[in-house]
């Protein structure tokens, strides 16, 4: 007990010190180029930054996913804490890019809806038949104006009770009838 301290005792100094020896979990500073992402196993992402760390499961989010989709790229661990962000992927390496590239693909995936087919409403409750660039699809919203956002003034997202995004990139290419189901239920 010879090194120990009252509170009174310690100095500002002790503190600086201490303060010091906190390790952050995940560096302050990443160059692009050293960064590494791959899959090993195929169905795990992994992430090395060359001659510092390695951290053995990651996830790859979007920042600002609706106004910058392919810029800001966050790095999570597997605690769901921000590894590190990159405003554009461009710098990472070839390989980094496409898995980046297929992570946000499929962890955004959004049909864009060209067409309304029908469109039922029971109980805030919206059924929706519409035709999307990747076919023919049926979902079903849960009051579409708490779940519906606004991206511009011509540019709507939906999002159904699954997490499922849907796409209306301009208003203005639907048709009459789509349009009037819109108004209908917005």
């Amino acid at each position: 007990m010879e090194n120990s301290k009252s509170f009174s005792e310690i100095s500002e100094s002790d503190i600086k010190s201490a303060v010091k020896s906190i390790q952050s979990p995940h560096p302050e500073h990443i160059e692009p180029k050293a960064i590494r992402l791959f899959r090993e196993p195929p169905w795990k992402l992994r992430m090395t930054i060359e001659d510092d760390r390695s951290y053995l499961k990651i996830k790859i989010v979007c920042a600002a996913p609706l106004s910058h989709p392919s810029r800001y790229i966050c790095f999570l661990n597997e605690k769901n804490e921000v590894i590190w962000t990159v405003d554009n992927p461009s710098v990472l390496d070839a390989e980094s890019r496409r898995i980046v590239k297929e992570e946000l693909e499929q962890r955004y995936m959004t049909a864009i809806i060209e067409r309304i087919n029908s469109l039922r409403i029971e109980f805030g409750v919206s059924y929706w038949d519409v035709q999307t660039h990747r076919g023919r699809r049926e979902f079903v919203a849960q009051n579409v104006s708490e779940n519906a956002q606004w991206i511009s003034e011509r540019r709507l997202l939906l999002i159904d009770v699954d997490g499922n995004r849907f796409e209306i990139p301009d208003l203005d290419m639907l048709d009459k009838k789509s349009h009037k189901f819109i108004e209908m239920v917005l």
